[in-house]
């Protein structure tokens, strides 16, 4: 059984800091594009950041300079450093990883409110 299983979300006011980590049971890592999603109710998920198995990196408009995606292929994680947290950032994230085959986590809440 393949699982990812995110962790570190909850509440936090804006300007604040959180950072999400997931780790992988996949026996091949470091192949997988993994990736970290986000969705609102009512809508369609959207992808937060994206890091490939090269360590290149994107980021959705909306939090580049604020995300800061990374991985560690020694522990089977990966991470989302998230700062200068907003109210629309709220969202239960995903943690995706894909190479031909894909997996989602169950996903972790994260609220920006005061």
């Amino acid at each position: 059984q393949v699982q990812l299983v995110e962790s570190g979300g909850g509440t936090v006011q804006p300007g604040g800091s959180l950072r999400l980590s997931c780790t992988a049971s996949l026996s091949r890592f470091r192949v997988y594009v993994m990736s970290w999603y986000r969705q609102t109710p009512g809508n369609q998920r959207e992808l937060v950041a994206r890091i490939d198995g090269a360590d290149t990196t994107v980021y959705a408009d909306g939090v580049k300079g604020r995300f800061t995606i990374a991985r560690d292929n020694a522990k089977n994680t990966v991470s989302l450093q998230m700062n200068s947290l907003k109210p629309e950032d709220t969202a239960v994230y995903y943690c995706n990883a894909n190479y031909f085959v894909e997996y989602w986590g169950q996903g972790t809440q994260v609220t920006v409110a005061s």
